[in-house]
């Protein structure tokens, strides 16, 4: 997957190199390794280390802490995707008996089930799972600190509570199936529950004097699917790559696309951040840019991915240190660093193989009420509305096959889009849902509820 460095210009590479180089040394971490992904393949590899003569290459792991719950979730969406539970179901409905089974499984992907961010006592990343042998042991006497639904509350816990649904269905445990049903066909070969050489260790940085102190490295246990996964620089640009534009061997691109949505209440200083979370995703809104992706942290080490959707560049950072530089922002000025010198090259305009006439027939303005719209055909066979200028409700819609579409996205999502004609099989109007939208502003010709004054339409005398 990795190409040859000469595929980004010069100019880029340095500012690359100097943005980990500042990270690096203003973060005072031991090493930190980095690489940027551009049309679907790894154009750029970096890394800085306080070893002379070492410099960990794509292929060194780390541990990435909380990236392990996208890993999780793209588990849980395949169950979805297969028919075997729905996102709308209660815990329960799976996995009877924990207490918190009202919690549904979407709203566990999205940590609003209400449940406490973490584990009770001992603190969980720094003791071994075998404290904590039963579910009972990871959610503790007080699971749900929430109502269920009402609030984003991230929660390691709900994602244990994932990884056990997976184990439940599957009946393998959670390692099993994501070796079987992820990491195989995506060809992660250096992502694992457990380092294998050559990996990095994790070391804690005194915040007042330049000396180091190892960090223990625990096996999670439950916890695992919230945070266990060692991996590389290679592996998760594979990985994002994955995240950007689906697999069917895994997961197909409706799903992730999917998984990219906002999908939990959001708090007043999450609207202000421009910050929300997905099904396993975090997404932010930065400097104009809508980046996805996850951080992640364990004692000794410090992960993230960051995925520039429409710029169709990402970037991983790994550093092995348990505090240090801020590598959601690192992440994200790499992505900003290569979408900025070296924009997307859009493809090629082609005209359409084939149209239906009777589409092309409703394709062009069309008003809702005075509001003036644009109905255009977009290149996978459906059709996209939206304002003829300015802000406004917009979407895409798939086509059903019964000449009507729904709606994928924001104020239309799921809502259906039909033509309506009259006896004489002229198009009348546009049904969406139950909103009229006709060719001239409230269209005589048209049946639009509430009438039409039949003076029409006039000045002040």
């Amino acid at each position: 997957m990795t190409t040859p460095q000469e595929e980004l210009l010069p100019t880029t590479r340095r500012a690359l190199t100097h943005r980990i180089a500042v990270a690096q040394a203003e973060g005072r971490t031991p090493s930190l390794v980095a690489a940027v992904v551009r049309g679907g393949r790894t154009v750029w590899h970096g890394a800085r280390t306080s070893v002379e003569g070492h410099g960990p290459d794509e292929n060194v792991q780390y541990r990435i802490g909380s990236i392990t719950k996208t890993f999780t979730a793209v588990l849980v969406l395949r169950l979805r995707d297969e028919g075997l539970l729905d996102l709308g179901d209660p815990l329960e409905k799976h996995l009877p008996g924990t207490g918190v089974g009202e919690a549904t499984i979407a709203e566990l992907l999205a940590h609003s089930g209400g449940l406490a961010a973490e584990s009770p006592a001992p603190w969980w990343e720094r003791t071994p799972g075998s404290l904590r042998p039963e579910l009972a042991d990871v959610l503790g006497e007080r699971p749900l600190l929430h109502p269920v639904g009402r609030r984003h509350h991230y929660s390691n816990p709900g994602y244990t509570l994932l990884g056990a649904l997976v184990e439940k269905v599957r009946d393998a445990s959670w390692e099993e199936v994501l070796q079987r049903e992820v990491l195989d066909p995506l060809g992660l070969e250096r992502t694992a529950t457990r380092p294998s050489a050559p990996h990095a260790g994790g070391w804690a940085v005194h915040p007042w004097a330049d000396v180091m102190l190892a960090e223990p490295v625990e096996d999670l246990g439950w916890m695992a699917p919230a945070g266990q996964l060692w991996s590389t620089t290679g592996d998760l640009a594979r990985f994002a790559v994955f995240l950007t534009r689906g697999d069917d061997k895994v997961l197909g691109a409706e799903t992730v696309r999917e998984m990219r949505a906002p999908a939990a209440p959001a708090e007043a200083a999450d609207v202000a951040d421009g910050a929300a979370y997905g099904l396993g995703l975090q997404i932010q809104s930065q400097g104009g840019r809508m980046l996805v992706g996850h951080s992640g942290s364990l004692p000794g080490f410090l992960a993230n991915l960051t995925i520039g959707v429409e710029d169709d560049v990402a970037a991983v950072v790994l550093t092995n240190c348990t505090s240090g530089p801020l590598l959601a922002g690192v992440g994200a000025d790499l992505v900003r660093i290569v979408a900025e010198a070296e924009p997307r090259i859009p493809e090629p305009w082609r005209p359409l193989r084939e149209v239906d006439s009777s589409v092309l027939e409703v394709a062009g303005q069309w008003y809702w009420g005075t509001h003036a719209f644009v109905l255009r055909l977009t290149p996978d066979g459906g059709v996209s509305l939206g304002p003829l200028s300015g802000q406004g409700r917009r979407s895409r819609f798939r086509a059903k096959g019964d000449g009507s579409w729904t709606g994928l996205e924001g104020y239309y999502a799921g809502e259906s889009l039909r033509v309506v004609r009259r006896p004489d099989g002229s198009v009348s109007h546009l049904d969406l849902g139950s909103f009229v939208f006709t060719r001239q502003p409230y269209d005589e010709g048209a049946t639009v509820p509430g009438g039409v004054d039949p003076e029409g339409w006039r000045g002040i005398g």
